[in-house]
């Protein structure tokens, strides 16, 4: 261990050096108290030496030796200056003193300050973003601005209790509008979400337009202190996927309900892509976003994915990847990174399987990786109606059942341009029109999709399916068109499936 002392006022430096011991036990080092006489002595003046500003500190370098140190630590203290010394040395000092202190102490004033005005410019700025405030006041119908506190009390301060469910947009409560005695569901969006702001505005602005009986209907909103969120009518029933996976204290939904249900979401589809002033795509159809009212009418919500597209535009795109739930997200969005109607109608046929089957998309059925795979081979071997949920027994009617189960199959063509349209499935649905045919092999997904022929019309949207040709080709078409589902050797081999098959 070694000591270097020095005195700034006799101007002495002297250096002290003792054997360093270690414990035997713990290996730990001794610390040992400074020798009385040192090995090294020398009067120097350091202000000749060192210059009034210098770092101070020890290094284990050896400069152009080649031997190698190691400075395990070492500390550094300074004591005041003896009285005995000169009047220079005091007001040296004291002039140190000031020069150090008041400095630190202005830029501890300066930092203060500067936090304070921050923290208050960011709460004036989220409780009044002129950008959000001015696109929220412009809206059409200027819809009811709620004040926070009136929210807060409604939910108790957004209690766990009152949680119906979270999403990645945030998390929605059940509140009571203490004014009205109205049953509200809130909608927070979540303050991390860097996209919360967008997604905010878009699922306002969109919803708010929106007039349909199977959509969920916009209250209001409220913007304050950094806080998003929407109000909604309450739905007392909860959502679809409760009813249909909520366990055992849920009573089983009857075959009349879930084929209103389904029927009352094809029509707000049907609006969304083709009644209103702008088509607007969904991008999260799902059951869990089918909500229920008192009288299990179904109403569709979660606007939060969805976009209203441009004149002229038929799909829209994200840099991000693609949004919405696998098991209801077509196959092609993974490669164009765009939604279209085609893709909701996609979902729409992965609930359908849902509603008729009582199995989520992605469960694993007779030996199948989906859903959709296990009653395609079922339409296969002439036995759909066996994909029936199990808790219905024999309460349903097949005719209805079949038809929305080869329903869900079609909407869930990998092929996008061979699903069917809206108006195609409402009139399926009501049985104005038979269910287009559906080919016993599940089509291997293609990408980019080959075009059909010129003249040809889809099968899926064929309203006279009365031919028995495949995919509805009328007489004058037959010499020039082969039929694509006449072999299962066309579509993956014996057995007609492949895992490649089917992305959902």
């Amino acid at each position: 261990m070694v000591w270097v002392q020095y005195d700034g006022v006799s101007r002495q430096l002297d250096v002290f050096m003792a054997e360093q011991l270690r414990d035997p036990k713990t290996s730990d080092f001794f610390i040992r108290p400074r020798p009385t006489n040192p090995i090294l002595t020398a009067n120097l003046n350091l202000k000749d030496i060192v210059q009034q500003k210098s770092y101070f500190g020890f290094s284990a370098s050896t400069g152009s030796a080649i031997q190698l140190n190691c400075l395990l630590r070492w500390n550094l203290t300074v004591e005041n200056l003896s009285g005995v010394g000169s009047e220079d040395s005091k007001s040296q000092g004291l002039k140190i003193g000031l020069g150090v202190g008041v400095p630190v102490v202005v830029l501890l004033l300066l930092g203060l300050g500067g936090l304070v005005y921050y923290m208050h410019k960011r709460r004036r700025a989220a409780a009044s973003d002129p950008n959000i405030l001015g696109a929220l006041k412009s809206l059409p119908g200027t819809p009811r601005e709620f004040e926070f506190k009136e929210l807060k009390k409604a939910t108790n301060n957004f209690d766990e209790k009152h949680k119906l469910g979270q999403g990645g947009f945030g998390v929605v409560y059940r509140g009571v509008l203490p004014k009205e005695n109205l049953e509200v569901a809130v909608k927070k969006f979540s303050r991390d979400n860097l996209k919360g702001k967008d997604d905010f505005l878009a699922e306002l602005t969109i919803i708010n337009r929106l007039r349909h009986k199977h959509l969920v209907r916009l209250l209001g909103w409220c913007h304050k202190t950094g806080m998003l969120l929407i109000v909604y009518e309450y739905m007392p029933n909860g959502s679809l996927d409760n009813h249909l996976f909520g366990g055992p204290e849920n009573a089983t939904l009857g075959w009349s309900q879930r084929y209103k249900i389904v029927s009352g979401v094809a029509s707000a589809l049907h609006y969304l892509h083709n009644e209103y002033d702008q088509r607007v795509i969904h991008r999260d159809l799902k059951a869990s976003n089918i909500m229920l009212d008192s009288h299990f009418n179904s109403r569709l919500g979660d606007f939060g994915l969805a976009r209203a597209l441009d004149n002229e535009k038929t799909s829209y795109a994200e840099l991000e990847g693609v949004p919405g739930t696998m098991g209801y997200i077509a196959p092609e969005c993974f490669h164009t990174g765009k939604a279209t109607c085609e893709s909701d109608v996609y979902g729409f046929g992965a609930v359908l399987l849902e509603v008729a089957c009582g199995q989520r998309p992605w469960t694993k059925m007779g030996g199948f990786q989906c859903v959709v795979d296990w009653v395609w081979s079922l339409h296969r071997n002439g036995s759909v109606l066996e994909a029936v949920d199990e808790r219905l027994g024999s309460d349903y009617v097949a005719e209805e059942a079949e038809r929305l189960l080869l329903l869900g199959l079609a909407c869930s063509h990998p092929i996008a341009n061979e699903r069917p349209k809206t108006q195609a499935i409402i009139q399926i649905i009501s049985g104005s029109v038979p269910v287009p045919r559906v080919p016993p092999f599940k089509p291997a997904f293609v990408w980019p999709s080959s075009s059909m022929p010129e003249g040809v019309s889809s099968v899926a949207n064929t309203v006279n399916t009365t031919s028995s040709w495949p995919l509805g080709i009328s007489v004058s078409d037959r010499s020039e068109w082969t039929p694509r589902y006449d072999s299962q050797d066309s579509y993956g081999g014996a057995g007609g499936y492949s895992d490649s098959s089917s992305l959902v």
